[in-house]
């Protein structure tokens, strides 16, 4: 019996590639928003300046977030296979062993 994947969060694996782009995704946003701070201080734009470092602040707290989780799912991965290993099982592609879901 094959499982299929419903959603990128049916497997470590998946959630784990879902929150690397999330974090390309804010690493880009942060990028961009350095830019802006950036435009904002030439232009004198002060209030505007205030409201992109309070961006700025909120993106460096949620990419704090962001490596946190994949950590965890590091650690859960490397447990699982720990696990998996202990028992003589093997997860297929999916992270589904011998027919089960995780």
């Amino acid at each position: 019996m094959s499982y299929q994947a419903e959603t990128p969060f049916d497997s470590i694996e998946g959630s784990h590639e879902y929150v690397r782009m999330l974090a390309e995704a804010v690493n880009e946003a942060r990028r961009d928003v350095e830019a802006e701070i950036a435009a904002a201080e030439q232009d004198r734009a002060d209030r505007r300046k205030e409201a992109l470092l309070l961006v700025a602040y909120n993106l460096a707290k949620l990419n704090l977030h962001i490596t946190s989780s994949r950590r965890i799912l590091n650690d859960l991965r490397s447990l699982r296979r720990l696990l998996l290993s202990e028992r003589g099982l093997e997860p297929d592609q999916s992270g589904v062993v011998s027919g089960e879901e995780k």
